[in-house]
């Protein structure tokens, strides 16, 4: 089982916590996260683009001349797309980019991207983490005292209005619960720090 280190909110350094082989040891399969990324990259697209083709753009259907004895190209309305104002040939529609990714690969994304940072060093686990009212200094100074000056992942247990309203100014620092984790944002932080009681609750969600 990996150990890492058990941090206050200080940035003290006081205990160590075993992680689970099943959840925080797995394979890394950069190909699955891929896919679980791309999924959820996909599933914020409005997709909502469109542009006209030729039956839908303004003008007149009529020949713009005749077809022989002009010496000019062929040519039958200016709707046609080689004409300034004339339809696209391909246009764009509107249309949904969703596509599912089946619940095994989901989970198997999850356990790589959290073996990710714990073996790039990048997981912060903390004793506890409470606040009895909402102020941004408080968080910016743990989590200076943390090393997380850059972008970092703040997971709770539970819904916390002081925790997440104190980080929601910060930039670059997210909040989120055990239930609301997911693959793209654990990827993209440089420091992914959790609660011991959090650490709990996920393994046992994905062993």
């Amino acid at each position: 089982m990996p150990k890492v280190a058990v941090f206050n909110m200080q940035g003290a350094n006081v205990g160590e916590i075993e992680l689970s082989d099943e959840v925080f040891a797995a394979e890394v399969n950069i190909p699955v996260m891929h896919q679980v990324v791309r999924s959820q990259l996909n599933a914020k697209r409005q997709g909502t683009q469109s542009a006209l083709t030729r039956t839908e753009v303004r003008g007149s259907r009529r020949k713009i001349y005749r077809q022989k004895g002009t010496g000019n190209a062929r040519h039958h309305s200016r709707r046609a797309p080689q004409f300034t104002h004339g339809g696209m040939v391909f246009a764009v529609k509107p249309r949904s980019y969703v596509f599912s990714v089946p619940r095994k690969v989901r989970r198997l994304a999850m356990k790589g991207a959290l073996t990710s940072k714990v073996v790039e060093n990048e997981l912060i686990v903390l004793d506890s983490l409470t606040m009895n009212e909402t102020k941004t200094k408080t968080i910016a100074t743990m989590l200076k005292a943390l090393g997380a000056d850059k972008k970092a992942l703040i997971v709770i247990e539970q819904p916390d209005e002081n925790i997440v309203r104190s980080a929601r100014n910060i930039e670059g620092v997210k909040t989120a619960y055990v239930n609301t984790i997911n693959v793209l944002d654990i990827l993209n932080c440089d420091k992914f720090i959790i609660t011991k009681e959090a650490v709990k609750l996920v393994e046992e969600v994905y062993e």
